[in-house]
């Protein structure tokens, strides 16, 4: 089983930045990619970005690509986000989710076998 637990949302004007932060436990962390999805009501969850298990490669849609990064610790067993230039659509229910496999991360929910409960984030124009 594994547990994952968002923090850092909140309201932030357009153009700003926020973090995110997700701890895991109870799994060896550093052997699986992790994501990020984000979800606005009435539609399906949207890929944000991923990382693979080393660190070493990431991955991101192309609406976030250039103004989020994500990271991982392995040794603290946490995954961030750092989302700049913050805007209005970027507003939604975000989501950090653990790959089911070893190798490259997909990009649609299938085969995220863990979500944490969801964190906020509000972008206001």
């Amino acid at each position: 089983q594994v547990q994952l637990v968002e923090s850092g949302g909140g309201l932030v004007q357009a153009g700003g930045s926020l973090r995110l932060s997700c701890a895991a436990s109870g799994r060896t962390f550093s052997r699986y990619p992790m994501a990020w999805f984000r979800q606005v009501p009435g539609k399906e969850r949207e890929f944000v970005a991923a990382i693979s298990a080393s660190g070493g490669n990431t991955y991101y849609a192309d609406s976030t690509k250039g103004r989020f990064t994500i990271s991982r610790d392995n040794a603290k067993n946490t995954v961030s986000l750092q989302m700049n230039s913050l805007k209005p659509e970027d507003t939604a229910v975000y989501y950090c989710a653990a790959y089911n496999f070893a190798g490259v991360p997909g990009r649609t929910t299938n085969n995220y076998g863990y979500w944490g409960q969801g964190t906020q984030v509000t972008v206001s124009s």
